[in-house]
């Protein structure tokens, strides 16, 4: 698993609206229509987490959903992190 250059990142997160670099992390927000939404989209995430094998850091505050991803293996972002990005995106925009 190789880490990605900061020029990389940059270039990769132009395919990805609404995600930002911040702090060794590429970091966005969700706002659903209420709590039970918000936790239900977290509990497809969390399965497709478990399944890419890869885990973000999130909080989530009744219906805001923060996700910060990166690989703590290498110390910043890979390839695995925008893989799991794409997935999320594909999870929210299906609700």
């Amino acid at each position: 698993m190789e880490k990605l250059t900061e020029q990389e990142i940059k270039t990769r997160l132009q395919q990805l609206p609404g995600w930002d670099y911040i702090e060794g992390a590429i970091v966005t927000s969700f706002d659903f229509g209420n709590f039970k939404e918000a936790f239900a989209v977290m509990t497809r995430i969390a399965f497709e987490c478990e399944a890419q094998g890869h885990h973000p850091d999130w909080t989530n505050v009744y219906k805001s959903l923060t996700i910060r991803l990166n690989t703590h293996d290498v110390g910043g972002i890979t390839e695995n992190d925008f893989n799991l990005a794409h997935a999320i995106e594909s999870i929210v925009q299906a609700d």
